[in-house]
């Protein structure tokens, strides 16, 4: 027996979502060309690297792109929860990208400082450095606006919005180290700043894969109780036990619910049942933000004639 509520308002935000993705996926994209190009004509590494790093942007917002597109499909009798898992398989795809950019960003830079200890020289032409870490600046902040609004509710979004945040804190460490090679001619400020990105990128990828693993997994959402939701059930008039609590996420911000409740026998007698499903899922949509939730409705002592452990 289920309670569930209209899901109109999350195709809403589904159908916002995929917009928001169209108008990033333009922005970078465009300033990618202008960055690529940057790079080659000031033989910036940092530029080379915040360009690589905004072409796993570009790569991350398609396949989110194509995840929401994916997760928007309808249930079917084989996929009787629909397609929104394919959200959190997108969030794992911008995670590994972001690893392996961080990784070969890190290994260029090194290798720069070491080849320019040992005397060969790598000059950076500071002034187009800066004037393109400036535009991709702007590009960044740009495209981060407009993904903001959706990265609270969807992991997929999430994972877009911190693969540009972190690409807009490179294009602020491209225009410091640019600066320092105007005003001192250090170009090794370069490959430092490089590395700078690459240090910057890595807790955000872990944060990410992360949150991949929790719905994987089929964690209980971070910020629930299941322990509380338990005494809430039991505080319920006629409710006299429950077990067999489990609490899941299909994707981030869709929370899933199920529990076996043992009910005073006048419930079943009374024909209280309907009143009493209504009652639970209503104190889990109101209190606990699930709006699908499963209860098994039992005879008081049901639990000790189940196989299994029971929680």
């Amino acid at each position: 027996m289920a309670h569930s509520h209209d899901h109109s308002h999350g195709h809403a935000h589904g159908a916002a979502n995929r917009t928001r993705l169209w108008i990033a996926i333009a922005i970078i994209g465009v300033f990618l060309v202008v960055q690529v190009v940057g790079a080659v004509l000031t033989g910036s590494l940092a530029l080379l690297a915040d360009a690589g790093h905004m072409s796993s942007d570009l790569i991350g917002l398609v396949v989110a792109l194509v995840a929401a597109m994916v997760a928007a499909r309808p249930a079917t009798d084989r996929q009787t929860y629909g397609y929104r898992r394919a959200e959190v398989l997108g969030a794992l795809v911008n995670g590994v990208i972001l690893v392996v950019v961080a990784v070969t960003v890190a290994i260029g830079a090194v290798s720069r400082l070491v080849s320019g200890a040992s005397g060969e020289a790598h000059e950076v032409a500071g002034g187009g450095m800066l004037v393109v870490g400036i535009a991709g600046l702007v590009a960044n902040i740009a495209a981060m606006l407009v993904l903001r609004g959706g990265a609270k509710d969807s992991i997929n979004l999430r994972g877009a919005y911190l693969e540009v945040l972190g690409d807009m804190i490179g294009s602020v460490l491209v225009i410091v180290a640019a600066v320092v090679i105007v005003l001192t001619g250090f170009d090794a400020a370069d490959p430092i700043a490089s590395i700078g990105i690459a240090v910057l990128i890595v807790p955000r990828a872990i944060s990410l894969l992360r949150d991949v693993v929790h719905v994987l997994f089929e964690s209980a959402p971070v910020d629930t109780d299941v322990a509380e939701i338990r005494e809430h059930i039991l505080r319920t008039p006629g409710v006299v036990a429950v077990h067999d609590v489990h609490v899941w996420q299909i994707t981030s911000g869709q929370p899933v619910f199920s529990a076996h409740v043992e009910v005073e026998a006048d419930v079943f007698a009374s024909g209280r049942t309907g009143e009493l499903l209504d009652e639970l899922g209503g104190c889990l949509t109101a209190h606990f933000d699930v709006e699908h939730s499963t209860f098994q409705l039992e005879p008081a002592g049901r639990a000790g004639q189940e196989q299994g452990t029971h929680r």
